[in-house]
């Protein structure tokens, strides 16, 4: 797998695992995922934006976020807001996140109907590149499904292509 690959498997009918090596030191790569001005300028696929985003990065914190889509060539897409919201279980730093992924409401209310899922990310150092290794463990294949039907792969590969982009601007 080069670098700026995206690398995608199921494991067990339930967990999706995606896999990236970012041209960038693990230490920038981490901190992408843990500063709000960082993650305003990546998170979410092309032509949305971040205006919420608020993050306690702490092991029993949370990270709120609400994306909307500000390119009006995404058709019925365009003005959409999608949100969610984090609670982190673990963190070992620059190694390992670890946290439960929900769809939210814009006030971080928890979305009860939508799927969760148990996210472990993990930063693997190669000197002056990073892999990252995306875990997404749902509570069943049908889960799963639910958001893959909903463009989550194609949504990860853009914003990923964007991560890329911001670690090209400030490293």
């Amino acid at each position: 797998m080069s670098i700026n690959e995206l690398n995608s498997r199921v494991e067990n009918d339930k967990v999706l695992v995606l896999e990236r090596t970012f041209d960038a030191p693990r230490d920038l790569v981490f901190l992408m995922f843990k500063e709000p001005e960082h993650l305003k300028h990546w998170w979410g696929p092309n032509g949305w934006e971040l205006p919420v985003c608020t993050i306690n990065f702490r092991p029993g914190g949370s990270w709120h976020y609400c994306m909307e889509c500000m390119d009006r060539n995404q058709g019925d897409f365009f003005g959409m807001v999608s949100c969610g919201k984090a609670i982190y279980k673990d963190i070992i730093e620059p190694k390992m996140i670890i946290y439960t992924d929900y769809f939210s409401d814009g006030d971080g209310h928890i979305d009860e109907t939508m799927p969760s899922s148990d996210i472990t990310l993990e930063f693997i150092d190669l000197g002056e590149s990073t892999k990252l290794i995306n875990r997404a463990e749902y509570v069943s294949s049908d889960e799963l499904n639910k958001v893959m039907d909903m463009g989550m792969l194609e949504g990860i590969t853009e914003t990923w292509n964007r991560l890329q982009e911001r670690l090209n601007e400030v490293k």
